[in-house]
């Protein structure tokens, strides 16, 4: 296995007081909006049960790895949207559980319909001292300022979004967290690491080539304060809404001319109700050394008991 000293880049990311992008990249974010932005609650029309699984960087020990489950459902005539997340990610040797619960109010309008999105979170931060990938010149005991057992601590946070929706078009703005909590596990006092803000724009469109192919250009942008701006821009090409294949490149804020990756997707609606999808992200940047590539599988479920709703699911 390819390895690198995690152990450090993990300590600049969350012990050192700088900004840095602290929330997951999704490749498919295309169908997983509800994690973005809580505006897109009930958006569907119809209740959809989504699960993702992302491993990044592979090969590359302790690299960044997410799970994640999502419900969300129109209620009140689609006037209302309701959605629950729950994810669990990891980096080294920490680990963070996220749990949210979202309401959206759905205001119908002659192109489209808006959605105003609140959401409230809760998180768990989680440090491992006791793994047995830490390593030492002289063993990790000797050392005093290097904590041992379990870290942890539970924070709150809430966030906003909003998303416009019709049959072809769909754009949103979101700020899941606006808090910027302390997030250090230090009882001396001070403040080391806090959350940021993300800041989330996103866009997409969905062209007829003819009666079974469309293609379906879309982006998101994605920012945090001190942080280069992060860019996903996506073509995905559609056959008769069941069959994907797309595109996407990542630009990451790298200084290198080939940006942060490339990412292939495919998907394909199995039956009605069922939705699978891939993805295969290839690294562009200095570390595509270290590691083989990233990967992300995702299902979704149709959860509707009407037969006219299912044969005919909303793409955005």
């Amino acid at each position: 296995m390819k390895k690198i000293y995690w152990f450090i880049i993990f300590s600049c990311l969350f012990f050192h007081s700088m900004e840095a992008q602290q929330e997951g990249h999704y490749t498919q974010f295309i169908y997983y909006k509800l994690g973005i932005n809580p505006a897109f609650a009930g958006s569907q029309e119809v209740p959809y049960l989504t699960a993702l699984y992302r491993k990044q960087w592979m090969g590359l020990e302790g690299a960044p790895e997410m799970q994640a489950l999502s419900f969300n459902t129109p209620l009140m005539k689609n006037r209302i949207g309701f959605g629950v997340n729950l994810s669990r990610q990891s980096i080294g040797i920490n680990r963070r559980l996220t749990g949210d619960l979202v309401y959206a109010y759905r205001i119908q309008m002659e192109k489209g319909t808006l959605g105003i999105g609140v959401q409230a979170s809760i998180r768990y931060f989680n440090n491992d001292y006791t793994d047995d990938r830490l390593r030492a010149t002289d063993g990790l005991s000797p050392d005093g300022s290097i904590p041992v057992g379990n870290q942890s601590r539970v924070i709150p946070n809430f966030g906003t979004g909003l998303y416009f929706s019709n049959r072809r078009f769909y754009a949103g703005f979101s700020i899941p967290r606006l808090i910027r909590n302390n997030i250090d596990f230090n009882d001396l006092g001070g403040e080391v690491s806090k959350e940021i803000n993300h800041y989330y724009l996103m866009a997409g469109y969905q062209f007829e080539l003819s009666d079974l192919l469309s293609l379906q250009p879309q982006f998101l942008l994605k920012y945090a304060p001190d942080v280069p701006l992060d860019a996903d821009i996506n073509l995905l090409l559609s056959l008769a809404q069941r069959y994907a294949a797309g595109i996407t490149y990542r630009w990451g804020g790298s200084d290198g001319a080939l940006g942060e990756s490339i990412d292939l997707i495919l998907s394909a609606r199995l039956t009605d109700r069922w939705l699978i999808g891939f993805s295969y992200d290839l690294t562009t940047s200095d570390l595509r050394e270290y590691n083989d590539g990233s990967i992300e599988a995702l299902v979704q479920f149709n959860m509707s008991r009407k037969q006219e709703e299912i044969i005919n699911p909303r793409f955005f």
